[in-house]
């Protein structure tokens, strides 16, 4: 792969810089599918919560492929396992890993009928510009950076690298959120992990020199759920966007013509794949108009009030959820009080475990021990083999606040 003739350096407040020496890795920032992760916000509808988390999906990109380099230049375990090819195409993996995402994040995939995973395949391997930059350096390329992040790839060290238990994207996204929403649940050493990965068998191992540090990692990412990712209040934000798309697919299937001023929805109310194109005509710039349309013109009564209710962040309240008996008293109290709750309830259940070794242990977290053993992260860790059973189960139901005036 071409070199650039000198590295391109960008400023950012977790890593220091970002440095980009391979001319594939610069054109493939310049794409325009590539740039519309500007527009794409990182933490959805968390900055209702917390104000300042208005980073996007292209900073984080950023920092899951710097974290890979830096993976493949300082750590020679890393390094001399990997030939040149493998090398560029795992950095690729870590840049592109996001590319399918649409606007608000997860919440868009409760509407869509299709992941953010399979999207960023379609994109890759299909009519882009970035196809046509990967195709153009290597016509293999696009295949094998795509089949890195679906877990397909022949060479699994370079999927543990982009999608594991312990791997650049989480590490990005841990340090920066915390960053970005001003709290210190995220914090963890980095370098530390850098400098204990190791290679054994094929696949990546931490040294037992380092295990305390992943002990940090492990309860950040458990708070970060539960304080950040999962916030009843996003969450409440959520709520409302998924009951409106509920209400505009039920209006769109009676009489399409009642949507017809809001283009940027109908794909999404068709229920379809979308194309290439019509997925990077939808970013968060293009569904907050969207929602003010709604807002200001829509015939009917519960869609322009819950597009009110998104504009103007007047959320729903949330009460927790024990029992079905009691989400039928919700629902009679709802319907009750004037409300439908087809539109005006939801219902929403989340589980967050700090660590839990996938099937098989493929994707666990494994110690080198001081013997040269190597054992599964939870073997090796009174600390982690403790919260392991520790899974929190929390379900909540979502209605107007104003029921509790």
């Amino acid at each position: 792969m071409d070199k650039l003739e000198e590295v391109k350096v960008m400023r950012d407040p977790i890593h220091g810089y970002i440095r980009v020496s391979e001319k594939v890795i610069w054109d493939c920032i310049g794409t325009r599918e590539f740039q519309r992760l500007r527009r794409i916000e990182q933490l959805g509808a968390t900055n209702r919560v917390y104000h300042t988390a208005e980073h996007s999906r292209f900073a984080h990109s950023l920092g899951v492929y710097e974290i890979v380099r830096r993976m493949i230049e300082e750590n020679t375990d890393i390094s001399s396992v990997l030939n040149d090819y493998e090398k560029v195409t795992v950095m690729l993996a870590g840049l592109l890993h996001d590319i399918g995402h649409g606007p608000f994040s997860h919440a868009f995939e409760r509407v869509s009928s299709v992941s953010h995973e399979e999207y960023t395949s379609r994109i890759i391997r299909g009519d882009s510009e970035i196809y046509g930059v990967l195709a153009s350096y290597d016509p293999n390329l696009p295949n094998d950076v795509a089949s890195v992040i679906e877990h397909k790839h022949p060479n699994g060290l370079l999927t543990q690298m982009i999608s594991s238990q312990l791997d650049a994207d989480r590490m990005d996204y841990l340090l920066r959120d915390a960053y970005f929403t001003g709290t210190s649940y995220g914090a963890y050493d980095l370098e530390r992990v850098l400098r204990t990965i190791r290679v054994r068998d094929g696949k990546l191992v931490v040294k037992e020199s380092g295990i305390h540090t992943i002990e940090d990692y492990i309860m950040a990412r458990y708070h970060m759920y539960w304080q950040v990712y999962l916030h009843p209040i996003s969450r409440s934000y959520e709520a409302i966007m998924a009951n409106l798309f509920k209400r505009m697919e039920y209006l769109h299937e009676m009489d399409p013509d009642t949507t017809a001023d809001y283009p940027m929805f109908t794909p999404l109310l068709e229920k379809r794949v979308l194309t290439n194109d019509e997925l990077f005509d939808m970013d968060e710039y293009a569904f907050g108009y969207g929602f003010n349309l709604i807002r200001k013109n829509s015939g009917d009564p519960i869609m322009r009030d819950l597009a009110d209710r998104l504009i103007n962040r007047r959320l729903f309240d949330y009460e927790t959820l024990y029992s079905v008996a009691k989400a039928n008293e919700y629902y009679e109290w709802i319907r009750d009080n004037g409300y439908d709750p087809d539109y005006y309830m939801f219902i929403d259940e989340n589980v967050a475990v700090p660590y839990r070794p996938y099937s098989h242990g493929v994707n666990a977290i494994w110690v080198l021990m001081h013997d040269d053993s190597v054992k599964e992260l939870s073997k090796a860790s009174p600390i982690v083999s403790a919260v392991m059973g520790t899974g929190t189960n929390d379900k909540k139901v979502f209605y107007p606040k104003e029921l509790n005036d």
